[in-house]
């Protein structure tokens, strides 16, 4: 038989236990409302390559609303309230100089088909507007960002033909220099600085990107990179999956002077779920991913604050966020830490719409600008896969044109030389 001291324990216990359940389904429940009003925008999921991977990009091989072995499918998707999603055209840095642009536009391809094969759930968007629009259909806004400068071949004609086929982010390096920008690796050593930053290319890249309203992605660049950006673009700029250097000093994340900049710029850090950039470890926890969303917010406000899961990009998940159906439990936690509706919603969509119209406007305001066709040089991009039409032929000397004849002219060029060397 219990006594009255251990009754009234017990029942305090149970109390408090009660009291926990409740104020956790406020919390749940304030953020189910909250991303019932403003879209949840992410910047970076890997389910193309995924695709690639699994089926060779055989969509009729695939069921997406049973798929069962990726972070994302249609009901994780329905149930993480996830609105609007950038979903990333992805192919490795070993394409480099082979086939990278004809890969990238294969994923392009397979976003493209997704979106066509499930319009009940996806509803393909380039806009702004798009992201709103599907938002209010109930369908999740598909947009298209490229993972890797080197999709482009070094070409501003392919970078304007991917934003027509719906492309609106460049990630400007993945893991490995370009022959106009340096990758984050540079920064850890592991790879040798080629650039310094960003080539004169680099900088035209820029600007181009700005005319043509393509948001400037910095996930995976150098700091130099990065600095560089920020002070010569006229529009803000994204980190689509990168997190808080303070937290976890992974150079794949963003020191605090960078988010300062990115502050004054505008801009906004998507937050990467990847263990690795969480704690710099293998094990990380949903806790330990609101503490860079709040030590970003501490840093530069919560105004430059997004989320950039990294889904199906990496083997890797916090425990609490192991799909893309976990996202309400990741805003319920900063409710519970203190932040407020209004800052809830700018870290949910409000920022990235923002940071998107701006890109918009300032797209819309060189509108008569004409497009730079001037080509990167040749000797920067000269290798054995790519030939050199259009580039314009050296002037060559007296050695040079014999090099360049073909077998029987130099034999009869040179018997010619010789025979009047004799008559002489």
């Amino acid at each position: 038989m219990l006594s009255g001291g251990s009754v009234w324990g017990t029942l305090l216990i149970l109390s408090c236990a009660l009291k926990l359940s409740l104020t956790q389904d406020e919390h749940m429940n304030n953020a189910l409302r909250l991303m019932s009003e403003t879209p949840l925008i992410d910047g970076h999921n890997d389910l193309p390559w995924q695709l690639r991977m699994k089926f060779n990009n055989q969509l009729n091989k695939v069921d997406l609303y049973t798929l069962n072995n990726t972070h994302t499918n249609i009901p994780k998707i329905r149930e993480g309230r996830l609105a609007a999603q950038f979903w990333a055209a992805y192919v490795p840095c070993d394409t480099q100089y082979k086939d990278a642009a004809r890969q990238t536009l294969e994923q392009i391809d397979v976003i493209h088909r997704m979106c066509m094969k499930y319009p009940e759930a996806f509803m393909f968007a380039t806009s702004s507007k798009d992201i709103v629009d599907a938002f209010s259909q109930n369908r999740t806004a598909s947009l298209i960002g490229v993972e890797g400068g080197h999709s482009l071949d070094s070409s501003l004609g392919t970078l304007r033909t991917m934003y027509h086929l719906g492309v609106r982010y460049l990630t400007l390096t993945h893991s490995c220099n370009t022959p106009w920008a340096d990758n984050w690796l540079v920064d850890s050593g592991a790879e040798p600085s080629q650039h310094n930053g960003l080539s004169e290319f680099g900088k035209q890249l820029i600007f181009e990107m700005n005319r043509i309203g393509m948001l400037i992605d910095l996930a995976h660049v150098s700091e130099n990179v990065m600095n560089q950006v920020l002070d010569l673009s006229k529009a803000p700029v994204i980190f689509s999956h990168s997190s808080a250097y303070a937290v976890c000093p992974h150079k794949r994340n963003v020191p605090d002077d960078v988010l300062r900049k990115v502050q004054n710029k505008k801009g906004i850090v998507m937050v990467n779920f990847y263990n690795d950039y969480v704690t710099c470890s293998n094990t990380a926890n949903l806790s330990q991913v609101a503490d860079h969303f709040d030590h970003i917010k501490n840093v530069a406000g919560h105004s430059i604050i997004g989320f950039g899961g990294d889904y199906d990009g990496v083997g890797r998940v916090p425990g609490g966020l192991e799909d893309v159906s976990k996202y309400p439990a990741l805003v319920a936690e900063l409710l519970r830490r203190g932040w407020t509706d209004a800052e809830v919603k700018a870290a949910l969509g409000d920022n990235l719409l923002r940071v998107f119209r701006e890109v918009e406007h300032v797209r819309d305001s060189l509108k008569g600008t004409a497009p730079d066709d001037l080509p990167i040089p040749y000797e920067e991009v000269k290798n054995d896969c790519r030939t050199s039409y259009g580039y314009p032929v050296p002037n060559p000397d007296s050695a040079g044109t014999i090099l360049s004849l073909s077998p029987l002219a130099l034999v009869l060029t040179l018997t010619l030389s010789s025979l009047l060397s004799w008559s002489q």
